[in-house]
């Protein structure tokens, strides 16, 4: 968030991976205000599953929705809109009004996936980027230019 301009505010989520003994275990979400939860992990047992993993939808959805209102903030985050998020219908509706609203959105979308994921990805107002080792310094630059010119409109 050091790169934000100032007097800006952002408000959303990324996901970090849940680990022990080394092993990958689970999904934290994590907002940027700095509390956690749980995503998904392999001890949650429930319907909706990720290979191994059991997703807490609510819980999810609980933590982030409310981050996500339009006015908010001048910046939202959102990482990710994948497979296990979009089980959240509460959540792709709510980024969807939060992508119509024309507020300025971060935000990492699957590679692959259908549904939701394919219709962030079809918009006309979203520009898409793949991120790899060798260009991720040079994509923050740009997509920093693309976001704060956006602000300034």
């Amino acid at each position: 968030m050091e790169r934000l301009p100032p007097g800006m505010t952002a408000s959303g989520f990324y996901t970090a991976e849940i680990r022990e003994s080394g092993e990958r275990v689970g999904f934290a979400v994590c907002p940027l205000d700095g509390r956690n939860g749980v995503l998904a992990h392999i001890r949650l047992g429930g319907g909706a599953r990720v290979g191994r993993y059991g997703v807490d939808v609510k819980g999810f959805a609980g933590l982030v929705l409310p981050l996500l209102e339009a006015g908010r903030a001048g910046l939202y985050v959102v990482d990710e809109i994948g497979k296990m998020e979009c089980f959240s219908g509460a959540f792709c509706d709510t980024v969807r009004a939060l992508l119509d609203s024309g507020a300025p959105v971060l935000g990492t979308v699957a590679l692959k996936g259908g549904g939701f994921i394919a219709e962030v990805k079809a918009r006309d107002d979203v520009a898409l980027f793949v991120l790899t080792m060798k260009n991720r310094d040079i994509l923050a630059d740009e997509i920093g230019r693309i976001l704060w010119s956006r602000v300034r409109e």
